[in-house]
């Protein structure tokens, strides 16, 4: 019983979806199934996703598909199988239809297009014969009947099947009342051609929409296509999906990372571009980790897997971006509800229009009225809003994929516009969350070199970070024959023999337990003291150090209009307010636990406005709570991390801070082109209807005012994808 309450996700390939209308309402029709939970329609990868019940998944897909087939009878439906990815041979198959039917809709494209082509030619041939010959009466009609039928019968066809269905207000419906009401008042060619001009439009409109989902996709064409597994001393080539934990494979040069593990063999440059938008190559050696994706360029390397596919850094990334426009932004669900209203209420008005002044005003026909209620319908149809609206969010989702940075949907990356207060936490965020040796002082008889070389063979058998830390900087390799009388003093440091002298490293506490006089620096940080035969011989600083970019990242936040940046830290008071100094940060709160950091962004959303919004930058491990309190949340660094992915609504694949200001520039830039687009289209609409009422525009400006403006909407939309 509890295995068939299991919610499952299903993903149905939606083949010859070329039109954001009808995905719109397919996706208002699956959700109204019964023991449909959750469904949204990715317009941009023609992709179907809905989630239901394990036990009823079969039934529930079935009656998707006959749902999609009663809403638009010319898409056809092809399962992708389950989102989770499976091991073994099934998986592979599941590999391959997915692939089968990306190429399969690829194709069909390109058929529909050249065949739409071919009727477009000979219904304008027909109808220009009949335009220049001198026939008239049925004749004329007759010829200019089976153009326009060649040229648009299936537009009236699917017109009268949504009529019976009971779905009107659609651009078949508006474009099949407006050219069989041109035919009706005798206008067979403007008829014909406003069909004809409309099918073109149509056609562009669709390579413009297909060109833009190949660019779009292309940023995101980092799945691995296989495998070189190593079998004894056999290397098969497999499927990603069929190697497990432990498996070694082998990376050629010039080849894709297939899933993520550690180097055993080999060195080489990876290029990380595809999902960090690291320009610069990687290099990695034996003991370093490489995540799927890394395209490697020269050496060869063997690699022990850590992950399986279904769980690798490539998948979870396709995975998020793909769908992202499940979560649908502010703009996104305004337009579509405004789209489901808009309209009703225009075909109400053109009745109007066509029953009213012929009644009310005099000398007003009705052939006259009538005309221009059909140019009124015409030009209501919202497709340049529904088309690239989607389009211009799912560009900004993938711009900022190209520049490393994931966002979890749409509505986060509208979000980031309103951002005015960014909390960032210190260790692995701002500083890089590592111990490293910053400074060496002596007390002047012996060199720093030696100073280390005593501090590393007096840490040489511990495992604290700090000891790892000062081993890391004397880089040599210890001999620890040299060593005698080795003893760790608990919660003071280490006292031990080296070349026959009496060496003592460890904290202030150590030196006055051995009553030795020490200077008391000022450094901030971890100090190791050193005293060599119960003299005092200097002291080591450690400390993390802050990441190269953090200060220009706190400088662009600022200039791009952020209110106050704040640093949270359960580091002490000292270290957390110099690295805040040393950053410019405006607020510091230290030695806070991970519920005082909850508290502290409570108190700061009561300060600001109802309208902004506060980020919280972490590394998505131990501030996990906070990350899900933030209005937006942000992990940094976070590709290893399966909470930081889990948690955060936006991740950024790199460890640089500076990415958050990239992320707010292509959020600010798709806001802008999205508003462009709804400005112009509306704009245009308004102006148009008013010229269509008053009859100044014809026919032609007014399938110009629909498809022209959806074109240059659309392209647009794509402007978004040179964000950087």
């Amino acid at each position: 019983m509890e295995a068939q309450q299991q919610k499952v996700r299903k993903d149905l390939i939606l083949d010859g979806l070329d039109c954001a209308n009808c995905a719109m309402k397919i996706e208002n029709g699956v959700k109204k199934i019964d023991g449909v939970s959750t469904c949204s329609v990715n317009f941009v990868t023609k992709t179907l996703t809905l989630e239901t019940d394990e036990g009823r998944a079969e039934s529930i897909v079935s009656k998707a598909k006959e749902k999609v087939k009663t809403l638009e009878p010319h898409i056809r439906v092809i399962e992708k199988g389950e989102s989770s990815s499976r091991s073994g041979s099934k998986g592979t198959e599941e590999h391959h239809s997915h692939e089968d039917a990306h190429d399969h809709a690829h194709d069909h494209g390109n058929e529909n297009t050249k065949r739409m082509l071919t009727r477009l030619i000979i219904g304008t041939l027909i109808a220009a014969g009949a335009w220049f010959s001198s026939f008239s009466g049925y004749i004329e009609f007759s010829l200019f009947a089976l153009a326009y039928i060649i040229i648009g019968g299936d537009i009236v066809f699917r017109a009268i099947k949504n009529l019976v269905r009971g779905q009107v207000f659609d651009e078949n419906f508006l474009m099949a009342i407006a050219t069989v009401g041109a035919f009706a008042i005798q206008e067979y060619p403007e008829g014909v051609a406003v069909m004809l001009f409309y099918q073109v439009g149509e056609m562009f409109q669709s390579i413009a929409v297909n060109r833009s989902r190949k660019s779009i996709s292309s940023l995101l064409d980092i799945r691995p296509d296989y495998a070189n597994l190593k079998i004894g001393d056999e290397i098969e080539r497999v499927s990603p999906e069929e190697v497990k934990i432990g498996d070694i494979i082998l990376v050629k040069p010039g080849e894709r990372v297939p899933l993520d593990g550690k180097v055993i063999e080999g060195v080489s440059a990876m290029d990380t571009s595809a999902l960090t938008g690291e320009s610069v190559p990687r290099e990695v050696e034996p003991g370093h980790d490489v995540l799927s994706g890394f395209i490697n360029k020269n050496g060869v390397l063997t690699i022990e897997v850590a992950k399986e596919f279904a769980e690798s850094t490539v998948s979870k990334i396709l995975d998020l971006v793909q769908n992202a426009s499940s979560k649908k932004a502010p703009t996104e669900n305004f337009i579509t509800k405004f789209a489901r209203y808009y309209t009703p209420v225009v075909v109400i008005i053109a009745v109007l229009l066509a029953v009213v002044p012929p009644l009310i005003v005099s000398g007003a026909t009705f052939s006259e009225w009538i005309y221009r209620a059909l140019i009124f319908l015409v030009i209501s149809c919202p497709c340049a809003l529904v088309v690239s609206i989607p389009l211009g969010f799912f560009g900004g989702i993938g711009a900022a994929s190209k520049n490393g940075v994931l966002v979890k949907g749409s509505n986060y990356l509208e979000a980031l516009n309103d951002v005015k207060y960014v909390v960032f936490d210190k260790t692995g965020t701002l500083t890089k969350g590592a111990f490293t040796v910053t400074s060496i002082q002596t007390g002047g008889h012996i060199s720093k070199e030696q100073l280390l070389k005593y501090a590393a063979y007096a840490e040489a058998h511990s495992t604290h970070p700090i000891a790892e830390s000062i081993r890391a900087a004397y880089g040599e390799s210890i001999n620890e024959n040299e060593l005698v009388e080795y003893n760790e003093i608990s919660g003071h440091g280490i006292k031990v023999k080296v070349d026959g002298k009496e060496v003592l490293a460890g904290n202030a506490k150590l030196m006055v337990k051995e009553q030795i006089r020490y200077d008391q620096p000022a450094d901030l940080g971890t100090i190791v003291h050193l005293s060599i035969d119960n003299e005092y011989a200097g002291y080591i600083v450690i400390s993390d150090e802050v990441k190269e970019d953090s200060l220009e990242a706190i400088q662009s936040l600022k200039k791009l209009g952020i209110k106050k940046t704040v640093m949270l830290t359960g580091d002490s008071k000292i270290v957390g307010e110099a690295v805040g100094r040393q950053l410019g940060v405006d607020q510091v709160h230290a030695e806070l636990l991970p519920q005082n950091k909850v508290e502290e962004i409570e108190k700061l959303d009561q300060e600001k406005a109802s309208k902004e919004k506060i980020a919280f930058v972490g590394d998505g491990i131990n501030d996990t709570p906070v990350l899900a309190r933030a209005d937006v949340g942000i992990a940094m660094g976070g590709l290893g991390s399966d909470a930081a992915i889990e948690a955060a609504d936006i991740v950024i694949m790199t460890d640089e801070p500076s990415k958050i200001t990239t992320a707010i520039r292509i959020a600010k830039r798709t806001r802008r082109i999205v508003w462009q687009n709804i400005i112009f289209a509306l704009g245009v609409k308004v102006v148009f209807l008013l010229l269509g009422a008053f009859g100044i525009a014809t026919m032609w400006e007014a399938v110009f005012s629909d498809v022209g403006v959806t074109l240059l909407a659309v392209l647009n939309a794509v402007r978004i994808l040179k964000s950087s």
